[in-house]
């Protein structure tokens, strides 16, 4: 237990919470290199997420972190202002101003919405199944996992990291396109048709749409969130 303010013993809070993830000894010219399993900066963004949007109307609850073999549980208090499938591109909308300004004024948060894009950008980067925000009638819990092999992940999990991949193209005026998921998912060009299942799946669930409904051409068609 500590007795520090949100401010003064964020740092603290963060180093111990990475302190205690799984870590990979990998070999680089004969010397063992000891790598985290999670980027740093997206665990910062979570837990800064989580203490700031907390709802202090719950009562005997608060912000929890849960370490797992296979994934990192973070879970605070209160129904999320907007819509998780809009966390990539929606607004920045705090349930607690006073708390987020002064946060930002001690360089914790940017109170610019920026957080979850930097999370869900560096699961890309560290090639991680895309994080898993779930809404409850009273908490929200972000999920980040552990790394999985495209085989490994199941259907939701390609679902999920192609819908996030496409809103991350899309508020970056860009559009998915199958070689930008394949480059996501690192697979090779000749197996694109394996890509193209995965976006009709997607399509499917109705979270993206085709960009441009007049081309006839799969080998060029873009992607854009359905909601764009």
């Amino acid at each position: 237990m500590g007795n520090k303010g949100y401010a003064s013993g964020f740092q603290g809070l963060v180093a111990y919470i990475n302190q205690q993830l799984p870590t990979n000894e990998v070999i680089e010219k004969a010397l063992r290199k000891v790598v985290k399993m999670y980027p740093e900066i997206a665990i910062r963004e979570l837990v800064a997420n989580a203490l700031i949007h907390q709802d202090f109307t719950e009562q005997g609850t608060g912000p929890t972190v849960e370490i797992f073999q296979d994934r990192i549980e973070i879970t605070n208090p209160g129904k999320p202002l907007i819509e998780p499938l809009r966390f990539i591109d929606h607004q920045p909308q705090s349930r607690n101003e006073k708390i987020a300004h002064f946060m930002r004024r001690a360089n914790i948060c940017e109170e610019r919405g920026s957080g979850i894009d930097k999370v869900v950008h560096l699961a890309e980067i560290f090639q991680l199944p895309a994080p898993n925000f779930i809404q409850e009638n009273n908490f929200l819990k972000a999920i980040m996992y552990t790394h999985k092999t495209l085989t490994q992940m199941d259907r939701n999990d390609k679902i999920r990291a192609t819908y996030q991949h496409c809103c991350l193209k899309y508020v970056s005026n860009e559009n998915m396109t199958n070689q930008s998921l394949r480059e996501r998912f690192k697979i090779e060009p000749k197996n694109y048709s394996t890509v193209s299942r995965i976006i009709a799946d997607t399509i499917q669930e109705k979270l993206i749409k085709e960009y441009d409904l007049t081309n006839k051409s799969r080998k060029y068609a873009k992607y854009v969130p359905i909601w764009a």
